[in-house]
């Protein structure tokens, strides 16, 4: 996983995390998505950075302070670093795969903070911070709608429904962390690819060709 210094949304004016800060958040990290947030005691992320209950409590006072920066930095990095990857100027058929390419990557890069922010999206008893996710992946949904809505437009796409076109892609990406085995044979990017060729070709066999 890559440095979680790139993603992470850290409140205060402390400025940047430390070092000590980011083995705790990356180990963290890691047990909350392989053993859930509850199956993971202070204790437990002590002893994984080699340091002791006092030391990570110098850092953040609790489980949830560790948990909130990883899920607000996710929700909010994904959404920029795909809205980067995307031409402007691209026909719509470029960006939708840029799009879908893009997410892979980051899914690829950082796959244990994406797995436990999706998994607690919703438990934040900070009700600000649920309604800071929210608007994130509202704009994020927004933006592949409007690679859609363009592609019809342009007669790019056949789409009845956008929004179940983009509950579609959006399910097929944000899958990947949980089952994508980073030591197969095919990168995240590669699979976006395949998903991407799929989703604009159909599945459905033409008529003039006959199945056996």
């Amino acid at each position: 996983m890559k440095n979680l210094a790139d993603i992470l949304e850290l409140d205060g004016p402390a400025g940047p995390p430390t070092e000590r800060m980011l083995q705790i958040l990356t180990e963290a990290c890691r047990l909350f998505a392989t053993r859930g947030f509850d199956g993971v005691s202070v204790r437990d992320i002590a002893q994984e950075c080699g340091i002791s209950k006092a030391t990570l409590y110098h850092h953040f006072p609790d489980k949830d302070a560790i948990l909130r920066p990883l899920v607000m930095g996710i929700t909010r990095s994904l959404h920029q670093r795909v809205l980067r990857a995307i031409p402007a100027e691209a026909e719509p058929a470029e960006k939708l795969r840029a799009f879908m390419v893009e997410s892979a990557r980051f899914f690829e890069e950082y796959r244990w903070a994406f797995i436990v922010s999706s998994t607690v999206f919703w438990t934040d008893p900070q009700a600000r911070q649920r309604r800071q996710r929210i608007e994130w992946r509202d704009r994020h949904e927004a933006l592949l709608r409007i690679i859609l809505e363009e592609g019809v437009q342009r007669g790019a796409f056949r789409i009845e429904d956008i929004g179940m076109a983009g509950r579609l892609v959006l399910g097929a990406l944000n899958w990947m962390p949980k089952w994508y085995d980073p030591k197969g044979p095919l990168p995240a990017s590669a699979i976006a690819e395949q998903f991407y060729d799929v989703l604009l070709a159909g599945v459905g066999a033409r008529p003039d060709v006959i199945t056996i």
